[in-house]
Parts: structure tokens; C-alpha cells; sequence
């Protein structure tokens, strides 16, 4: 057995020594762990997955497995999904602590009950109003949720989610994506202009009393940092280059990109579509690089070429914090008998966001 070193020793190895490492811990703990990886997830990172998937996928899985630990090689929302879907035998672990969401940080709390607060001095709040967080948020905006009838959607299952929370209320307040929000929206065949922008650094979110009362979606101003880096002009370049390529996009895509795209739907999705699409075709892809990158590997062979979309590299930043250092670290110390960065959910805030997922999950 390799004992674990002192935190700051592992920043001193380099990669390939923290790959025998892990290969070595991963072996003395066999079933005792299962490790999970985000489509996102470097390379150096994913070879080591024994799931893989986006973040509700691989949270479904894990809590079919056995093992006592679960270490999530995403981010630290996914962690606390992991936390709230898996067994109480089971410990959700984050290699990283400060790999997080810069788009579900767009949407805290004390933002989001501002808002109520202030939706509620124009008109009755609970009977108007179906709160509905993307996956891609903090386990208190889950509850938030849970608490006040509203409910959780993935980029997959968004459409059904918002259907169902018409069925409750006549508007929805959807956070933390706008993108995503008004995607879903427009599908449904709501107007553009029925969909207006909350900034929560504005009272009453920037808009009129009349705006709200107008509004059938109020869509938070949050985004995702990599996929607002597609633009429709890349689109335009490809075409004109490759008239008879294909066009898929992630729906955190700006609208312009996601109007102008042949598909548009989640990571599953996406590789799903490609996969299965004939050999020989072209592709352009508007998500994270990582992914990218590895569907192109891996549908070469049938001849089939992937292009990412944007013209600068735009990788997952956040999920990029789980190295071979950290994963080494982590690892090691599980071996000895050590657990370190366990992600807990306290468990009020825990039952209240099972709520809001519980209500997801029961109709997708």
C-alpha cells in the first residue's frame, strides 16, 4: 500500500506519477469505490471512469451500485445530486472542492428569494408562479423548489417539465439558464417577447410591473461561460464550407445558435445523434471541447468527422480542477482509510430538493 502524502506534495508529482498512484489505489479499494466522470471530464481524468454520462445519469447509476463511496469527477453541484439520489450507506466525494458551476453561481439563494419576494408585491406569487431550476444549480435552489411547488429539469427533459408546471400555474420562473429557458419556451411556441429577462441585480429584476404580469416565462440572466462562445457566425462559415454538413448544439447555446442548428439537445443527445448518424457524415458541434474532442476519436473509424464549433478553445474550466493531483490525493487517502471532501446535503435542505427531483423524475 502507498501511503497518502500531505495535501501539498501532490501539486509536486507529476501526472504520470499520479497515474500509477491512482491506478495503484484504485486497485487495493476495488468495489469499495465507484468513479464517476462528467462527458466534460478531461482525458487524463476519464480514463479512469467506471461510469460516465451527464450528471443525472451518472447519479441514477451510482445509487444502483453497492460501493460505499462515490467519487464524482464533475462538479460540486453533481456531487450533491450524487449525495441526495444515493443511499445513506453511501459517501459522495469531490476530488476538488472549488470545482464548481459558474452558471449555477449565477443564481443564489438570497437572489432567488428576492425575487419571489418581489414578484409576490406584483401580484400573488404562489398562485402565478412554477419555479423551476435547471439540474445545474445548488442544492438550497433545489429545495427553494421543493418548497414552493416547482421542480428540477435536465436539458433533456426540459420540455415535459415546463408542460407540467403550466399544468400548475400560468407562468414560470425558470433559473439559472436563460438560454435554456427560452429554448424550451420557443419549442412550446411561446413568443419571444412573452419571455422576459430577470436580472436579479435590479429591482424587480429590471422590468415593469406590467412586463412581469405579461411574461408566461421570466427567465433568469444566467449562462453557461463555454457554450455562450458559439455564435451563429460559426454556423454561417461551416455551411458555406461544408453545404451538406450537420449542425447539433448544446441548448445552453445562445437562441441564434440553437434557431440555426439541424439539432439541438443534451450531451446524451449529442453523442447519441453522432453515434448513430450514418458513416461519412460531417459535423459541427456546439458543446464543451472535452467532449468534443473525444466523439471525434471515436467515430473516425467509420469516417465520420467532428468539428467544435467555436474558433477559440472554450473548455469546462471548473471541471478542468479535477487533475490526476487531486484524484491521486483522493484516492490515496480513501485506501488508508480517510475520507476527504465528503459532499453533504443537510438533510432538510436534502428532503425539500428530493421534492422538487422526486417530481422530475416521476414524470420523465
Amino acid at each position: 500500500m502507498t501511503n497518502p502524502l500531505p495535501f501539498d506534495a501532490y501539486n509536486l508529482l507529476s501526472d504520470a506519477e499520479c497515474q500509477t498512484r491512482i491506478r495503484a489505489a484504485r486497485a487495493q479499494l476495488g468495489k469499495e469505490v465507484v468513479l464517476l466522470c462528467h462527458h466534460y471530464q478531461r482525458a487524463d481524468i476519464y480514463q479512469h471512469a467506471d461510469l460516465t454520462g451527464d450528471s443525472l445519469k451518472l447519479s441514477r447509476l451510482a445509487a444502483q451500485t453497492d460501493s460505499p463511496y462515490i467519487v464524482f469527477c464533475g462538479v460540486h453541484f453533481m456531487a450533491e445530486v450524487a449525495d441526495m439520489m444515493s443511499k445513506p450507506s453511501q459517501t459522495a466525494i469531490l476530488p476538488d472542492l472549488a470545482a464548481g458551476c459558474s452558471m449555477a453561481d449565477m443564481a443564489n439563494l438570497a437572489k432567488v428569494e428576492r425575487c419571489w419576494r418581489e414578484l409576490g408585491e406584483v401580484l400573488d406569487v404562489e398562485q402565478e408562479f412554477t419555479p423551476v431550476t435547471y439540474i445545474n444549480s445548488a442544492a438550497d435552489l433545489k429545495a427553494f423548489c421543493g418548497a414552493h411547488g416547482g421542480i428540477v429539469c435536465t436539458s433533456s427533459n426540459a420540455g415535459s417539465i415546463a408542460k407540467w408546471a403550466f399544468t400548475q400555474r400560468p407562468k414560470i420562473l425558470f433559473f439559472p439558464d436563460q438560454h435554456l429557458g427560452r429554448w424550451t419556451g420557443h419549442k412550446m411556441g411561446i413568443p419571444l417577447e412573452d419571455m422576459m429577462v430577470w436580472d436579479p441585480d435590479r429591482e424587480y429584476g429590471g422590468l415593469t410591473h406590467d412586463q412581469i404580469k405579461k411574461a408566461k416565462i421570466l427567465l433568469w440572466k444566467g449562462h453557461c461561460s463555454v457554450h455562450q462562445m458559439f455564435q451563429k457566425r460559426h454556423i454561417d462559415a461551416f455551411r458555406a464550407q461544408h453545404p451538406d454538413g450537420i449542425v447539433i448544439s448544446h441548448p445552453e447555446c445562445n437562441f441564434e445558435v440553437c434557431a440555426a442548428s439541424d439539432h439541438v439537445g443534451s450531451t446524451e443527445l449529442i453523442v447519441k445523434t453522432i453515434k448513430e448518424a450514418p458513416p461519412g457524415t460531417r459535423w459541427l458541434v456546439g458543446t464543451e471541447l472535452n467532449l468534443v474532442e473525444r466523439l471525434a476519436r471515436e467515430v473516425a473509424p467509420e469516417g465520420k468527422i467532428v468539428q467544435f464549433m467555436a474558433s477559440t478553445i472554450c473548455m469546462c474550466s471548473t471541471m478542468q480542477r479535477i487533475d490526476p493531483q487531486h484524484l491521486a490525493w483522493t484516492l490515496e487517502n480513501l485506501a488508508a482509510g480517510h475520507v476527504v471532501n465528503p459532499i453533504v446535503v443537510p438533510p432538510h435542505e436534502a428532503e425539500l430538493a428530493r421534492l422538487a427531483l422526486d417530481r422530475m423524475l416521476a414524470i420523465s
